[in-house]
């Protein structure tokens, strides 16, 4: 139960994931008395409803129209995010960014709630960061083992779905079937290939390592969150999905854990809904998860060439815990905790 005034506001409120903040705010019935809509000049004067409101997108411009917002949660492009961080933030309202932006810079705490919570309360720029949506996935479900023992390495398999790459890409992906069906060549833009009926290796640029951003963002994020020196090892490949991520996880402990013991950290941890019963063919699957909250886990097994070793499955919708819940949940924090 919150007791306070809040004033909300939302920066790029036109795409996937600023819709998405919509329906989470109602949903979680987020206590704000007044919330205000951001845009491009290509979304201004765009009209949205919520709490039985008709609400019209402002330009986000150099101005004062932040001054009195408390908290901003902002999904907007890295580019917009670094130009207008000061004029977001320069009356005291607190930046929660979705972009990747800030996410590794030291005076800016990049947060997943159920991990490390606690590091919100040092954000000296009035910046927190929300991180990558295969990190957040992932961070959630690592933390019921590393409660256990220390996690030592990581090896991940990513399997993102469309949402990963907004609204134009999921709507790239529907043409692209309906195209095929009709007997037409598919429309390609968004990625590098056609994504119907394909598996594209590659997320996000190639960097000299050999590796993508995607990839290093895995690594660097993880051990930022975590703060650890765990070491993550990604593939991450796009995948003719709509919605929700799946990851194959492998990783190594500083002890033998029993499987009983692993099931149970993952059945009692906040945000995490075990699901792991393969006789009955259980397991986590991204059709039936889409628009769901938690980061589901299955296919818990010990690893067959490690003793230390465990591996598992783990989906978790990309655009709400992967991107606008866990901003949300980053702003109940706040408030709770009275640090807004």
């Amino acid at each position: 139960m919150y007791f306070c005034r809040m004033k909300l506001a939302i920066v790029g409120v036109s795409g996937a994931v600023g819709q998405e903040f919509l329906r989470v705010l109602e949903e979680r019935k987020f206590p704000l008395d007044e919330l205000a809509l951001f845009g491009s000049s290509r979304s201004a004067g765009s009209v949205y409803q919520y709490g039985g409101k008709n609400l019209t997108v402002k330009e986000l411009q150099h101005n004062d129209d932040f001054k009195g917002v408390d908290i901003a949660l902002v999904s907007a492009g890295a580019g917009a995010s670094r130009e207008f961080e000061k004029t977001i933030t320069k009356h005291g309202a607190m930046m929660i960014d979705n972009s990747s932006a800030f996410r590794m810079d030291g005076d800016v705490p990049l947060v997943v709630p159920e991990v490390n919570a606690g590091d919100c309360a040092n954000a000296p720029r009035r910046v927190i960061a929300n991180p990558n949506c295969t990190t957040i996935q992932m961070v959630v479900a690592l933390q019921a083992i590393e409660r256990l023992s220390h996690i030592k390495r990581v090896h991940v398999a990513t399997y993102q779905a469309a949402s990963g790459a907004g609204a134009s890409a999921m709507a790239e992906l529907e043409t692209q079937y309906a195209q095929l069906v009709q007997g037409e060549t598919p429309t390609v833009a968004k990625f590098a290939y056609q994504l119907a009926y394909n598996l594209i290796p590659q997320v996000d640029v190639f960097t000299d390592n050999g590796y993508t951003k995607e990839e290093m963002k895995m690594y660097n994020e993880t051990r930022k969150i975590m703060h650890s020196d765990i070491e993550v090892s990604a593939t991450c490949v796009r995948v003719p999905v709509m919605r929700a991520h799946s990851e194959a996880v492998w990783l190594e402990a500083t002890r033998e854990l029993s499987l009983d013991e692993v099931r149970e950290a993952f059945a009692t941890s906040e945000g995490v809904v075990l699901m792991d019963n393969p006789s009955q063919k259980e397991y986590p699957m991204p059709l039936f998860l889409a628009g769901k909250d938690p980061v589901y886990v299955g296919r818990i097994r010990k690893d067959l060439t490690n003793p230390k070793g465990l591996s598992f499955w783990c989906v978790s919708d990309q655009i709400k815990k992967g991107a606008a819940l866990n901003a949300v949940q980053i702003a109940e924090y706040l408030i709770a905790k009275k640090i807004v």
